[in-house]
Parts: structure tokens; sequence; C-alpha cells
């Protein structure tokens, strides 16, 4: 099995070359009420030489949506993949993860949506979902049923009847 699966952060296909990829940003807000000039010194720490601690509260669920500093481009990528992830066993990703891992999992970053769809597509998607045709083919060929090409093309039969 571990040789039919791969670690993907997007997916593409004719209709959309570059791929999409699902992603949930979080934002700050300062509400109207609120002690804006230490709420805004908090937030430009959070994001500048607080991100890292910001980033290890969950490793393994926040991802380096900035990449780095002007002084160092990579430096949040390079800080993030350092940090510990897991539960009963930590590890950094490092030690989990090849590099090629890694920066597919930050280059997912550079085409994600919320939910992975464009606007107005979510009803779509939602019925691709519930489906469970990605789950049933790829559940085939991992089995051995089909070939990868055969896999493919049925996959895109059944999206396009949905």
């Amino acid at each position: 099995m571990a040789s039919k699966t791969d670690f993907i952060t997007r997916f593409s296909g004719p209709s959309n070359p570059d791929g999409a990829a699902w992603g949930d940003i979080r934002y700050f807000g300062i509400t109207s009420d609120a002690d804006t000039d230490n709420a805004m010194e908090f937030v430009k720490f959070c994001m500048d030489e607080g991100y890292m601690n910001t980033l290890a509260i969950a490793p393994e669920g926040k991802f380096p949506v900035r990449k780095g500093t002007r002084n160092d481009a990579e430096k949040f990528v390079k800080g993030w993949a350092k940090l510990s992830v897991g539960v009963d066993r930590k590890a950094p990703l490092t030690e989990l993860y090849p590099a090629d891992v890694i920066n597919n999992i930050v280059a997912g970053l550079e085409t994600a949506s919320r939910w992975g769809v464009r606007e107005g597509q979510l009803s779509l998607a939602s019925k691709i979902i519930n489906s469970q045709v990605f789950n049933r083919r790829v559940r085939e060929y991992i089995d051995g049923t089909r070939s990868l090409d055969e896999t493919v093309r049925i996959i895109k039969s059944d999206l396009n009847r949905i």
C-alpha cells in the first residue's frame, strides 16, 4: 500500500492545471471597543517575533502562511519544519518527512482557498464529497482492482455524472 500512496496537498486537472487546495487561514480581528494600540502591538508581535510561538501551538495544523521576513525569506518555513508534532511521541517534522514533502505542504498554500473550491462551487464540491467517488475509486485502485489510468478515467466519468 505504501508504494501506492503519496502526500498530496493539491489536486489539478484539465480544467484547473494549477490545482486547488483546501485552506483555512485564521485572521486577527480588533474590535472597535478594544484597546486598539495594545491590540495592534499584539498582532504585530504574533506575526513577527512571536510567529514561531504562534505556529508552535499546533504545527501539524498551523502552516507558515507567512514564509519569512525581509532579511530571511524562508525563516518561518525553516523554523516550522523543526517544530515538534505528535501526541504520544513527539518529533520535529523534519524527522518525520523528507524535505520534498515539507516543501509540498508549504507549496499547497499557494493555491489554497477556503474549502478548496472557488466561490459559487461549494454546492458542487459538497455533492462530490458526499458521493464518495474518490474514497471508493482510490480504495479499488489500492486493492489492485484496476490500473491508475483506468481509475482516473472512471473517476472522471463519475464526476461528469455529478
